[in-house]
């Protein structure tokens, strides 16, 4: 057995199977109502509202407890458009140059291409980073494990958080993404994981029907 300091679990709530099978359907209806959106409304989201949302995602399971995320927030117009200049300038290069064919015609469907104008219409913007080196403590820089595997699982907390309260996200990730460091004012040795476009639909927005086929369960699982 191995030695190590321990506090009981006192927070843990049991359910009856049966309720235990309800709150597992209302979780599945109410997330599958998720859709990545490129439509945003310029309405205003209360910034408490974020912060819980990031608490949530600073709740994630991560290697050795380093929690090695950190989360910019951009709400700033001036910010807001620095980003969609670059982020625009790097996909420029991504649609023309970067990307197979075969790339560009998984992505077809979508209807996807350079322009972001999202990304100074939406109320926030959430630059996620990773952390290479830091630790659990202020101060810390000893190596961080499972970076990309604890980041992911932060961001899908977030992602569901902030679905849960009745918000739109889009997933972004423009590469490279280096362009985020400088202005969020991260050091060198982040790595900037995601962009997490949030706010409200805008109206009459619409989604690409084909982001609306999910696999049945049957090919997303096995049982042994």
């Amino acid at each position: 057995m191995l030695d190590y300091e321990a506090v009981p679990l006192t927070d843990f709530v049991e359910h009856p199977p049966e309720e235990m099978r309800a709150r597992a359907r209302a979780f599945y209806d109410e997330i599958k109502r998720r859709h990545t959106l490129r439509e945003f409304s310029d309405r205003a989201v209360a910034r408490e509202v974020i912060e819980d949302c990031l608490r949530a995602a600073g709740t994630a399971p991560s290697g050795a407890n380093h929690q090695p995320w950190h989360f910019t927030v951009i709400g700033d117009g001036a910010a807001k458009k620095k980003v969609r200049l670059a982020a625009e300038d790097e996909e420029r290069t991504f649609y023309a140059e970067k990307a197979s064919e075969e790339w560009l015609a998984a992505l077809a469907p979508l209807g996807t291409d350079e322009v972001k104008p999202y990304l100074d219409t939406a109320p926030w913007l959430i630059a996620i980073f990773g952390q290479k080196r830091g630790g659990l403590n202020p101060g810390d820089n000893v190596k961080n494990y499972y970076v990309t595997e604890s980041v992911g699982i932060a961001t899908g907390f977030l992602i569901a958080a902030l679905h849960h309260a009745g918000l739109a996200t889009l997933t972004h990730t423009p590469a490279p993404m280096n362009f985020l460091n400088e202005i969020c004012g991260r050091p060198k040795s982040e790595k900037p994981f995601l962009l997490l476009v949030v706010g409200y639909p805008a109206k009459g927005a619409k989604i690409p029907k084909h982001a609306t086929i999910k696999k049945p369960l049957e090919q997303i699982t096995s049982w042994l």
